[in-house]
């Protein structure tokens, strides 16, 4: 997979002219039009690895909307620069407004690569030059990059926007109104189904295709779409065809997120970063993590300047059992600074590997792994009666993290102990804020995260250096489960709805 970002490629929105990265060895395209543009299998490949590279646009903050916002995660304030109030700040405190620039960039950078998506899509029939099989997988991978994208925009937003073809004409992206979220779900169902049909087995990939979104892919975002719309029958059918697939899980939790070992028996699906280069593909999540101050005594590299973003709060911490061996893994408790003296700020551990350019680190970003089927696989059989069958899926999972087995629990402690295991195996992934929204009621939701609030009033996992909080810090008035619409779409189109509360 590490040929496949060096090309990004994508259609610009209504522009119908082809971009390029700057180290692209390739004559100028920006002279072709769009419909010259899709002439061989070679250009259609291009125009779907550039759809994957904007996952990576997709993923690089994710954290700020799907870990911070919960009960996972909380920032290291910075008193001197208070620019972040009403931004990343924003999410920590659920003071979020319409006019937050990090949801405009989250509403716009997803339908940008919708865009490319669909426009993508719309070619490929009509390319002669390609088998009926490629075809069938190309448009499988953008299926599955789809449905992810409007899965991620209806758990964050309620109803959305459901584009599905190219806008014919600009003014029609004024004419947009949002489609019910039963219509929404309905579209991810159909695309993930379809993908699941048409793709290959992971294990049929090789050389640069490794990485490729797989049958398995599918299944497995399609098993999550049914647990979030409470089709638990439809789950557990739909996460039962991945076993048989030659998924399995690594014996050491730490060598799931091992550089070394990217792409590895458990990964149905990471966003592929390339580190260690100037090609433009690399991550940098660790530069974002690790508390401010740190300077090298984490990353490495003395000139870096990390930014104390995604802090594990003293409420995750204590989530860990005793012995839990993910917990080293996940997150460390502190640093020693150049000094020689130890810093009890905690951090993201998990994204924390030797590379060789400061700022430019190798780590893929986990989007499914197989412990996550099998959890989630526990999570649909106990929702149909009870723990039953589910009891030897979580506890291989558990079994791994060096901890004992589960028995003898009724549905609802069940339940607990996944939302348990859930957090911990899965800690730092942007997932906790998709687990609490299907797990809990909203009344249940607006309870924990208020609980987690005063808490971290009372005892900030973080010392504020003076600042003090406000009265809408850590207030959680339950609307807050949705983000708003950006202010600046509802200026532009008027069939356009806020949600309640904003």
């Amino acid at each position: 997979m590490k040929n496949l970002y060096k090309i990004s490629f994508f259609l610009c929105f209504l522009a119908v002219t082809s971009c390029k990265k700057d180290f692209l060895d390739l004559s100028d395209p920006t002279t072709k039009t769009a419909d010259k543009f899709y002439q061989t299998e070679d250009q259609v490949q291009q125009a779907v690895s550039g759809a994957y590279s904007s996952l990576q646009d997709h993923v690089n903050s994710q954290y700020v909307f799907a870990e911070m916002s919960s009960d996972n995660t909380t920032i290291q304030l910075n008193p001197s620069d208070r620019g972040q109030t009403d931004r990343v700040e924003a999410f920590e405190f659920w003071n979020v407004t319409a006019t937050n620039v990090n949801i405009a960039d989250l509403y716009n950078q997803s339908y940008n690569a919708l865009y490319n998506i669909n426009f993508a899509l719309s070619k490929i029939d009509g390319v002669s030059a390609i088998s009926d099989k490629k075809k069938a997988q190309y448009k499988g991978e953008l299926q599955f990059m789809r449905a992810y994208y409007y899965f991620n925009l209806v758990r964050y937003f309620g109803p959305v926007v459901l584009l599905t073809e190219p806008l014919a004409s600009s003014s029609d992206a004024f004419k947009t109104a949002r489609s019910p979220e039963s219509e929404v779900y309905a579209h991810i169902v159909k695309d993930l189904s379809d993908a699941a049909a048409s793709l290959p087995a992971k294990s049929e990939y090789t050389g640069a295709d490794v990485g490729r979104a797989s049958k398995g892919s599918a299944l497995g975002l399609l098993g999550k779409v049914y647990l979030t719309t409470k089709e638990y029958a439809k789950a557990e059918s739909t996460l039962r065809q991945i076993l048989p697939l030659g998924y399995s899980l690594v014996n050491e939790y730490a060598s799931v997120f091992d550089t070394n070992n990217k792409n590895n028996s458990e990964s149905l699906f990471e966003v592929q970063y390339q580190g260690g280069n100037n090609l433009g593909e690399w991550s940098s999540f660790i530069y974002a993590f690790a508390p401010r101050n740190s300077a090298g005594a984490i990353t490495g590299f003395s000139t870096s300047r990390p930014q104390g973003w995604n802090i594990p709060t003293k409420n995750m911490i204590s989530e860990f059992e005793a012995n839990d061996k993910r917990k080293a893994v996940a997150l460390k408790e502190g640093y020693t600074n150049a000094a020689g003296i130890f810093v009890a700020i905690p951090f993201v551990n998990k994204y924390n590997h030797p590379h060789t350019i400061d700022g430019r680190t190798d780590d893929n970003w986990p989007v499914l792994r197989y412990s996550d089927v099998l959890l989630m696989l526990a999570e649909a059989i106990n929702e149909q009666g009870g723990p039953g069958s589910a009891y030897q899926y979580i506890n291989q999972v558990r079994q791994r993290a060096g901890l004992g087995a589960l028995s003898g629990l009724s549905q609802e402690t069940f339940r607990a102990a996944i939302r348990h295991e859930r957090r911990v195996e899965l800690a730092f992934e942007n997932d906790r804020w998709f687990d609490l929204k299907r797990a809990l009621t909203n009344a249940q939701m607006v309870t924990l995260l208020n609980a987690h609030g005063q808490a971290e009033k009372a005892s900030p996992t973080v010392d504020r250096s003076g600042v003090p909080f406000t009265g809408n810090d850590y207030k959680f008035d339950g609307y807050e489960a949705l983000y708003p619409i950006p202010d600046r779409q509802l200026f532009l189109d008027d069939n356009l709805t806020q949600n309640p509360g904003y």
